[in-house]
């Protein structure tokens, strides 16, 4: 048993196994602060070194038993340096270097440790009496043999290494292959191939001579220019709508508030594209920022698009061959009207603002309504700018925001059967706030010709309206902390008075 101990010692003196065990602990603690990925590449080096450990273990075995344990030595020195080449990778490559600010690519890490493997077999080999040169050199059907063997895997590497060289494809792009070829985000160049993630979630595998043999496109880059890619939405309008008004009414919504990761500049431009059949081509382009969300953000754009249509009274076109047919009748069609106008009293009821209205005046209103839809986080007002017209809600929720940019604070929601835009409507003033839709947002809007007819027939309504718009003024002043030089409540009141009066030209 002594000398069972004595040889098992003397090997893994002779090893040094021990002194790699620790150097494999040491930078397993210096991993634990780059996750699991880093902590399961140090199990093959472990895998390694319990080998070498049985090879010594069977070493001593051997030797004590009186048999010759060289073989079993051989290979324990090879899983021993198998091991000490993978553990120094980690800690040069992936733990020292970075730490002092280098990052070398994968391409070189995975040429040097494949070199460092070779050079531990030729001593290994060497170690056992073996000529690995000579078995090359001396044989010329074995060269030929390993030569045609690595002629795609030489193929690969000269190819990464080329890509790492000229900097034509780096890690981070978004690259495409070509029509019908996967597109997807460079995230590793190694020796052998690229792997591309594709927003499907997939890792599509590209051997590095496929690359450099065929055209890759490298999606959003410009010299000299934010990483951005141009996109394309077609839509289809009633071919009888001005493409004037349909232009401004897509840019008015588009260039003012465009939706998140759409760039500002180049901004987006519409397009007239000509006329098929019974209707007329449009597009939008603009320019994504992110270009791993492509999809959502066409959508969130179409949406806008929807919305900025609706407002404007301007139709999507429909098939000429669509045929609808619907059974509707006289009683049918005025029950309808009659519901809708029920609708309009109940919201015009909510509005305190025209108490002072009669039945006849409000039913003037009733008829002058106009429905605005707004997608949700689009701006309806914005405070600063002039729009004379009131806005009642009837369908989604909003929210009143005081400043603008970093500075912006919501201090008040909105919600069906309440209102804002009284002071533009009835004075003219500008926006005093931004009212943002939080979800899909459908309101009632008056606008300043409909009401002045009103008031020219009874003027008296403005002293009843500058009553209401005092207290709802004193209301918004005290959310913004505001303070005004003292003055009564009748003085505000008569001054705003005279200001509506003004503004509708009243004597």
């Amino acid at each position: 048993m002594d000398t069972f101990f004595a040889e098992l010692w003397g090997s893994m003196r002779a090893g040094r196994l021990v002194w790699s065990a620790l150097a494999w602990l040491v930078v397993t603690a210096l991993a634990r602060g780059f996750g699991p990925a880093l902590r399961r590449r140090l199990t093959a080096p472990a895998i390694m070194l319990v080998l070498a450990l049985v090879g010594v273990v069977g070493a001593a075995i051997t030797s004590a038993s009186g048999y010759r344990p060289a073989p079993l030595l051989t290979a324990a020195l090879a899983f021993e340096l198998l091991a000490v080449v993978g553990i120094a990778q980690i800690a040069l490559f992936t733990i020292g270097l970075p730490r002092v600010g280098v990052v070398v690519p994968r391409i070189l890490v995975d040429i040097a440790t494949a070199i460092a493997a070779i050079i531990a077999m030729v001593v290994v080999g060497k170690r056992a009496g073996w000529s690995v040169a000579g078995i090359i050199t001396t044989s010329a059907v074995l060269t030929a043999v390993i030569g045609f063997s690595l002629q795609d895997t030489l193929g690969n590497l000269m190819g990464g290494l080329a890509l790492q060289a000229d900097s034509s494809i780096t890690v981070g792009d978004w690259v495409s292959l070509g029509a019908g070829q996967p597109t997807g985000r460079v995230t590793e160049i190694r020796w052998r191939y690229t792997a591309l993630e594709t927003r499907n979630w997939e890792t599509v595998i590209v051997p590095n001579s496929v690359l450099m043999k065929g055209q890759v496109t490298v999606l959003g880059r410009r010299q000299g220019q934010p990483l951005q890619l141009r996109r394309h939405l077609e839509f289809h309008v009633d071919f009888r709508t001005p493409p004037t008004a349909v232009i401004d009414a897509v840019l008015g919504e588009l260039g003012v508030d465009p939706v998140p990761y759409m760039a500002t500049e180049p901004p987006p431009t519409c397009l007239f594209f000509g006329i098929r059949d019974s209707f007329a081509v449009y597009a939008v382009r603009y320019f994504l920022t992110d270009l791993s969300v492509d999809d959502s953000t066409d959508s969130a754009v179409r949406i806008r698009i929807y919305f900025a249509l609706r407002r404007a009274d301007i139709a999507l076109s429909m098939p000429a061959q669509a045929v609808f047919v619907t059974h509707e009748s006289e009683d049918r069609r005025a029950r309808k009207v009659e519901e809708e106008r029920e609708r309009r009293r109940a919201a015009l009821t909510a509005v305190d603002l025209l108490s002072a209205l009669g039945v006849e005046e409000r039913d003037r209103l009733v008829e002058a309504l106009r429905i605005e839809p707004f997608a949700a986080g689009e701006a309806v007002t914005r405070e600063g700018e002039r729009d004379e017209g009131l806005y009642l809600i009837i369908r989604g929720e909003a929210v009143v925001q005081l400043g603008r940019g970093l500075a912006a604070r919501t201090v008040a929601k909105l919600g069906p059967g309440q209102f804002f835009g009284e002071m533009s409507l009835m004075t003219g003033e500008a926006r005093s706030a931004t009212v943002l839709a939080v979800t899909d947002l459908e309101c009632y809007r008056i606008d300043k010709p409909v009401f002045h007819q009103l008031i020219t027939a009874r003027p008296e309504i403005a002293e009843q309206v500058a009553e209401i718009l005092t207290t709802r003024r004193e209301a918004l002043e005290s959310v913004r902390d505001q303070r005004r030089a003292p003055t009564s409540r009748a003085e505000d009141k008569q001054d705003l008075a005279v200001r509506i009066r003004g503004f509708f030209g009243l004597k």
